[in-house]
């Protein structure tokens, strides 16, 4: 007879591959936060165990460290005993991974897939919908079983045939690819006070670079981070990102998010700008006007000048603002209503899931 039989939970033991996954979850966290200085990293990571005794007798910080090096996570650049650890690209993809696995769960794996649209017709992935046959229309899409009942229905069974008004199309709709700029403040207000805002965003911007290239390979992501000035950045830098003693220069960014779109060939282009305060900085010539008291006019209006010549490439820019100050929500509302775009003022932990949905929600339509 089968069945189930139910016992005692009894957990394995503890091992030297527990003990190394779980000191390599923490590991990579601590990479991030130290823009990708390994030795950093295990420095905390030491002080760590010796707190809260993560390794033991059998197995210890000096074995961990060899099976990084044996399974590709790090290499040691400088002479014997220098320590002079660096990030291998193993271990670069393992953090984008981790982010698109925290921000955005686990995702299933799916046909090479672009985004959908809204426009139906003979496009390229079928949906549950139901059109007569038109001509034209292939037969790959009609729907046999839809098909053969109409024609029972309509010339009954003892003489059963069909024509072409018994016929039913399986509806499809078209695919789009978009190209992407995703813009990354790194002006020193996102360490300010204590708060570390730059980790989040890099999190967010690994883990939307992994989504891209694993579900939508079609499409094209750039990134970019911008301060006085503005700078495209690889993927493969992410982990090492560190804000500087920079103001923020909001036009120099989408200046050049302006600049990467117009080379793009996609129909859909978009920005995704990540920031915490408002812009106080932009370049006349080769000198730079700051102002970091309140919103500057002459900034101001240059910024929102621009805003509308992206509305004309009809290029919207979607805001993630991790902060909440009425008059930066008030720069937000102007900036995005100049621009034609969306705005979320975001905490630091639901960040990842606003860019993910937003990225999602209607990638799809020609803008």
């Amino acid at each position: 007879m089968l069945g189930h039989r139910f016992s005692k939970f009894v957990p394995p033991p503890a091992g030297t591959g527990n003990t190394f996954n779980n000191l390599h979850k923490i590991f990579m966290q601590l990479v991030l936060i130290t823009a990708g200085n390994v030795a950093e990293a295990l420095q905390w990571l030491t002080e760590l165990d010796r707190q809260y005794n993560l390794t033991d007798s059998q197995y210890g910080m000096g074995d961990f460290i060899e099976d990084l090096k044996k399974q590709g996570y790090i290499r040691d650049d400088g002479p014997p005993g220098s320590d002079n650890y660096k990030l291998n690209a193993r271990g670069e993809q393992t953090l984008r991974q981790a982010a698109l696995e925290e921000i955005f769960g686990k995702l299933k794996k799916t046909k090479q897939g672009e985004h959908n649209t809204h426009h139906s017709g003979r496009g390229d992935e079928q949906t549950t919908e139901r059109r007569e046959y038109e001509f034209g229309d292939s037969l790959e899409q009609i729907s046999m079983t839809d098909s053969l009942r109409n024609a029972q229905i309509n010339h009954g069974v003892e003489n059963f045939y069909m024509t072409e008004d018994d016929l039913e199309i399986m509806e499809s709709e078209y695919k789009t690819q978009t190209s992407t700029v995703l813009m990354i403040d790194i002006s020193h207000s996102m360490i300010l006070y204590g708060e570390d805002r730059i980790t989040p965003a890099k999190k967010v911007a690994m883990a939307l670079a992994e989504l891209i290239t694993k579900k939508y390979p079609k499409d094209t992501l750039d990134i970019l981070v911008f301060g006085d000035d503005a700078w495209p950045i690889a993927i493969k830098d992410l982990p090492y990102l560190q804000v500087g003693p920079y103001h923020t220069n909001t036009v120099a960014g989408l200046e050049l998010a302006m600049d990467i779109l117009r080379k793009k060939k996609n129909a859909n282009k978009q920005i995704f700008m990540i920031t915490d305060g408002k812009p106080t900085c932009i370049k006349q010539g080769i000198k730079y006007y700051r102002n970091a008291f309140g919103l500057d006019p002459k900034i101001l209006a240059a910024t929102l000048n621009l805003a509308g010549q992206l509305r004309k490439l009809k290029i919207p820019v979607t805001t993630f603002m991790i902060a909440t100050d009425p008059y930066l929500k008030s720069f937000v509302r102007d900036f995005t209503k100049a621009n034609n775009g969306n705005a979320y003022y975001s905490s630091l932990e639901g960040l990842g899931n606003l860019v993910f949905e937003d990225f999602k929600r209607n990638r799809t339509k020609n803008l």
